[in-house]
């Protein structure tokens, strides 16, 4: 009985390394692909249309519209870097003063701690919510990006595949959603505006901002003036 346990034990533990090491070759094959090619969907669209599906919702449908950089506003690259992460142009993935704060503060959010870098490993390869199992595997996806894609087609990606309302996936679909007009044609306010929901996509809406949403729109874009405008872009190469 104890040989068969253990030669059970043994499949089982084969079976895990060996989809462990599956999981491990798609997320270096997709980082390796996305480089250059454009993204058809991210893990975080396709986790909202099943559980859409699962709570009956057979009317959703999680939509996005890859756009190259090119054709993206300056402003919607300036505005998610002026609320998201302001050093985005200088780390290697990671903001360890924010990380530092977060862990000697409880109280906040662990979002204030994810770079734009992280927040694109996590929403193309991984799960929604808050784990330090999800966190430790984003890490290492963020090093993989880092270390493959250049800061300019990090913030491409991130663009595409953000969520900006139910089922509004990326800034093309999110600009013709409330806009009615392509991403390269959002102005100043208008990138702020969508950069203003990025923190609760389901919760803030674009389309119907609250005065906290409007508040928010006003301080992205005052920070986007300090930052330098489209200058700072310039600068970092990011035009």
């Amino acid at each position: 009985m104890s040989k068969y346990k253990g030669s059970l034990g043994q499949r089982i533990k084969h079976i895990v390394v060996r989809m462990l090491l599956a999981w491990l070759g798609i997320w270096v094959a997709g980082i390796v692909l996305f480089s250059f090619l454009p993204v058809p969907f991210s893990a975080v669209m396709v986790e909202r249309q099943l559980v859409a599906w699962i709570n009956g919702r057979f009317d959703y449908v999680a939509h996005s519209d890859w756009v190259g950089h090119d054709e993206i506003s300056p402003w919607m690259a300036l505005a998610v870097i002026a609320s998201e992460d302001q050093k985005f142009p200088v780390h290697w993935g990671f903001d360890v003063a924010a990380i530092e704060s977060v862990l000697d503060n409880s109280n906040e959010k662990m979002r204030g701690a994810s770079t734009l870098s992280q927040q694109t490993a996590k929403n193309l390869f991984l799960w929604d919510g808050r784990s330090w199992v999800r966190k430790g595997l984003e890490a290492g996806l963020t090093v993989g990006i880092e270390t493959v894609w250049t800061k300019r087609r990090i913030l491409t990606v991130y663009l595409n595949i953000a969520e900006f309302g139910d089922g509004v996936f990326g800034v093309e679909a999110a600009s013709q959603r409330f806009f009615h007009k392509p991403a390269s044609r959002l102005s100043m306010s208008e990138a702020a505006l969508l950069a203003a929901v990025l923190p609760n996509p389901i919760r803030f809406r674009a389309d119907a901002p609250s005065g906290y949403i409007r508040q928010r729109q006003q301080w992205i874009m005052r920070q986007m003036r300090q930052l330098g405008g489209e200058g700072f872009l310039q600068r970092n190469k990011l035009d």
